[in-house]
């Protein structure tokens, strides 16, 4: 039997095959882009994400060979869709959905902070408050859009709309409502009354129904099983959001185990039994063993967004040469940069381009580049923009660190920004914890292949995802170049304290807060 798995990232929606015992077939991908209309604004509109679903499921299919009656289900993960897409009653979308990057609701934030106390919120939700949250995004529709709020029957997620239009079930799974923050009750695993009522957002315009990750949603319907090539009522499985979703990928079922996901945005989490909370950190349940694990991750706003925006405003050259040849741009410019030294020259830059969410929660934070002089050139800048992710990854780290937990010291790291070599030794030697990736790039989409095996008994537990998962080489810390890249670390965290009140003039100036 064969499986099928898809994540709808922030960027694009990638689509992976595999067998029963977690072999890989086949894969396709789509690439999209986010409209950001303001400053420190992030929406989609969710018929982006359908049509890129359909069309990789669609072409994994006919690539494969596999026969329909082949693949036992299929499971889906999503981007974390901040509000969710406010819907009417007839689940038509009303506006785009908030995205995680989103930093909009800023007065809706210092609202809560003003009027809900940190114990309450916490000690229900396991999180605290920042514009990153979903809920806080709800309130700002509600505060801005009195005529979109008074029409909206649901918030649905990015993975739930593309589940309920190939089976016609509203549902969301755990995780993806714990996330949400603010309105679930991370204890008791339910939408929290008490939470609703102060915040003001209306229980009804919550999922109804929340399942496990590895549940079935539902059946896929035969307008979509003839338009990807598959069997009508084939399982759809309910899936979670990609971040413990990738961290599943990379076999990650007991506390100490972590794992970097780095694409767009990076997000590093573990998992406990609940023991270590902290409102520094992003809180919820796992996608397996819903009932019983957490997951707490740290996000950084950008991480392969940082060498995208460089490659695409300073590597016209370097794009050139990849039509040409085929070589990646990124692997042109990691070329130039790979003979500079730690520390760039004394180049230091805060990756802050879309504001920050752990650990500073910072929706005025801006990317900065501090140190340049004549004798520098592009590739000292693009070197310093790959440290800077290792620099916030390292942040977020130390504080759940902070709250006694006990972490391996190898770290697993999936995602986009694995495939270079290079980066991920930065990774190492910044952090100070050897990297281990996977062998193939298969990252949240395997993850939810799996997923998709559990939820159609092709699969009898979750323990047989290390059965599944294998390794590259690790890539170990280089001892001398850490005490260096320690002393940037800390001007790095200097850096921000330092900017961090011009920063927020520079936002109120600029017209995005």
């Amino acid at each position: 039997m064969y499986l099928l798995g898809t994540d709808i990232g922030t960027q694009g929606t990638k689509t992976v095959m595999v067998d029963e015992k977690g072999n890989f077939i086949t894969d396709a991908f789509r690439e999209y882009q986010v409209i950001t209309p303001r400053p420190s604004w992030a929406e989609q509109w969710p018929d982006v994400w359908l049509e890129a679903v359909v069309e990789t499921i669609a072409e994994c299919v006919k690539k494969s060979g596999v026969k329909p009656q082949e693949i036992a289900g299929l499971a889906l993960s999503g981007l974390y869709g901040g509000s969710g897409i406010p819907v009417d009653d007839k689940v038509q979308p009303l506006y785009p959905c908030l995205i995680w990057m989103d930093r909009r609701a800023r007065k809706e934030t210092q609202w809560v902070k003003d009027n809900v106390p940190l114990e309450k919120i916490f000690g229900i939700t396991g999180n605290y408050v920042d514009s990153y949250y979903g809920f806080t995004k709800m309130m700002w529709i509600r505060n801005n859009l009195p005529e979109i709020w008074n029409k909206i029957y649901q918030f649905v997620t990015p993975k739930d709309y593309v589940i309920y239009r190939f089976t016609g079930n509203l549902i969301t799974d755990f995780s993806s409502a714990g996330n949400i923050g603010g309105v679930f009750d991370i204890h008791k695993r339910t939408w929290s009354d008490e939470m609703c009522e102060i915040l003001g957002i209306p229980r009804r315009m919550l999922p109804e129904v929340i399942i496990k990750s590895s549940d079935v949603a539902g059946k896929l319907n035969k307008e979509f099983a003839q338009a990807m090539g598959l069997l009508e009522g084939t399982p759809v499985v309910a899936g979670g959001v990609d971040a413990p979703v990738a961290q599943l990928c990379a076999g990650v079922l007991e506390p100490g185990e972590h794992v970097a996901m780095a694409g767009t945005s990076m997000c590093w989490g573990t998992v406990h039994g609940g023991e270590y909370l902290t409102p520094g950190l992003v809180s919820f349940p796992y996608v397996v063993y819903d009932d019983k694990l957490i997951y707490t991750f740290g996000g950084s706003a950008t991480s392969g967004a940082l060498a995208r925006w460089f490659r695409d405003q300073f590597g016209r050259y370097e794009k050139e040469v990849e039509q040409n040849t085929g070589i990646s741009a990124y692997t042109l410019l990691e070329l130039q940069a790979k003979d500079i030294a730690p520390g760039s020259a004394g180049i230091l830059v805060l990756p802050y381009f879309m504001g920050e969410r752990s650990p500073i929660w910072d929706p005025d934070a801006r990317g900065t580049i501090l140190g340049l002089s004549l004798y520098h050139n592009r590739a000292h800048v693009y070197r310093a923009m790959l440290e800077a992710a290792a620099y916030s990854l390292r942040h977020n780290m130390e504080e759940a660190l902070k709250t006694g937990m006990k972490l391996n010291p190898e770290c697993w790291i999936v995602g986009g920004v694995a495939r270079s070599s290079f980066w991920v030794q930065i990774f190492a030697d910044v952090t100070g914890f050897n990297m281990k990736r996977l062998s193939k790039d298969v990252e949240a989409p395997f993850g939810d292949a799996f997923l998709a095996g559990l939820g159609t008994g092709v699969i009898d537990k979750p323990e047989r995802i290390k059965d599944w998962v294998s390794f590259r080489p690790v890539i170990e810390v280089d001892v001398e170049r850490h005490q260096i890249y320690t002393r940037y670390y800390e001007l790095f965290k200097e850096l921000y304290r330092s900017t961090r009140e011009v920063m927020q003039k520079l936002a109120e100036l600029s017209g995005s807060v």
